[in-house]
């Protein structure tokens, strides 16, 4: 079971549309922990961690994102696992 942590950064319509609640729940669904905040510039970031397969799972939703939201890019960067986060959150 490969481990893995991945920084994303979601840019379009992204704030606004419930895109941190969406996906808060959906890392829940997937076990995966770290977290997912609102950039200044109107993009979204995500840092997750989790098992390789789930992680991949949750950069492929950011490509679509909840009803209401209108992605026009996802960036993503593979990261050594660290394993420091508890949960997943909303950093405000």
């Amino acid at each position: 079971m490969e481990k893995a942590r991945v920084n994303i950064i979601v840019t379009g319509i992204v704030q606004m549309v419930g895109f941190r609640y969406n996906t808060v729940s959906k890392a829940s669904q997937l076990d995966i922990k770290g977290w997912v905040r609102n950039n200044r510039n109107g993009s979204v970031e995500i840092m997750a961690e989790g098992r390789r397969e789930d992680v991949e799972e949750l950069v492929k939703w950011c490509h679509k994102g909840p009803s209401g939201a209108v992605v026009k890019s996802v960036d993503y960067n593979w990261l050594d696992y660290v394993g420091d986060f508890k949960d997943f959150s909303i950093n405000f």
